[in-house]
């Protein structure tokens, strides 16, 4: 059973699911995305997730304790694994990830897989930069992408 809530936060409106056992997806609301017409409902594990976001969000949390599952392919998933091993207000790049991954002429196919991250912020697909320390794409925007950062390099000093 698919479970969903939307809550407002500091970096704008997010959608975050869960099937019964563990969060799938977390996604931004961007300006006219419509809210998907299905039940609402807030379990205590949404409560929990956003519980742990505001926490982050606040800058009295670095990491996630939270069971995640999302459907993607093998290489997605190895992506999306690599992703969670960025200690906070750390970045990499495409190509170190797909070094980290083992496959070191991937980082166009890593750039895709980051692209479909299914859940963000909790799988930091935003501490991925280009191999020149720009920032480029992320779902909320390059501003949230750069509040986040920011905000991960405030509380690691701290």
């Amino acid at each position: 059973m698919k479970n969903v809530f939307y809550y407002n936060t500091k970096i704008g409106r997010i959608a975050i699911e869960e099937n019964g056992t563990t969060i799938t997806k977390l996604y931004f609301l961007n300006e006219g995305m419509e809210e998907e017409i299905i039940e609402k409902n807030e379990t205590l594990l949404l409560k929990e997730a956003i519980k742990q976001i505001n926490e982050y969000l606040d800058g009295k949390r670095t990491s996630f304790d939270l069971p995640l599952a999302s459907d993607g392919t093998e290489f997605q998933k190895k992506v999306w694994n690599a992703l969670k091993e960025i200690p906070c207000g750390e970045t990499r790049s495409y190509g170190e990830i797909a070094k980290i991954i083992g496959n070191e002429k991937a980082s166009r196919a890593v750039g895709m897989a980051n692209n479909k991250n299914p859940i963000l912020i909790i799988v930091p697909c935003h501490r991925v930069i280009g191999a020149n320390g720009k920032l480029v794409g992320y779902a909320g925007g390059i501003g949230v992408k750069e509040y986040l950062l920011n905000l991960e390099k405030k509380h690691v000093r701290s």
